[in-house]
């Protein structure tokens, strides 16, 4: 399993204390040092089964100054939401966590952790 985090944030801490927890083995990917790839996150999106513009953080600094709540959001948008990602991964919600089979979840939620737990 891998968890992309940003240590700062409370939520990613909590995740990272329900898996060990729960003994769970994972690689942590610091996404903000390592960010992914705009393949990567085209990949994570389609398991999540999302759109770029619902993960994104517009109210990120970054993201007010691109202006993002203004983008469209439509399928030919979504390289230009996925490449800003990718250039700035403040703009990606977290954590996110992928089990070894694939399935991944946003781990914001008591009940997703469980969730991913549960691969």
């Amino acid at each position: 399993m891998e968890i992309w985090i940003n240590p700062r944030c409370s939520k990613c801490r909590t995740a990272l204390g329900e898996l060990d927890a729960a003994g769970a083995e994972y690689t942590v990917r610091r996404y903000l040092e390592e960010p992914p790839t705009a393949a990567e996150l085209t990949e994570v999106l389609g398991r999540l089964g999302l759109e770029p513009w619902d993960v994104a953080r517009v109210d990120e600094p970054v993201g007010k100054e691109l202006g993002l709540r203004s983008w469209g959001r439509e399928d030919a948008d979504r390289a230009r939401w996925v490449e800003a990602m990718a250039a700035n991964p403040a703009l990606i919600q977290r954590p996110i966590i992928t089990a070894d089979d694939g399935y991944t979840v946003i781990g914001r939620t008591e009940d997703a952790l469980k969730d991913v737990l549960s691969h």
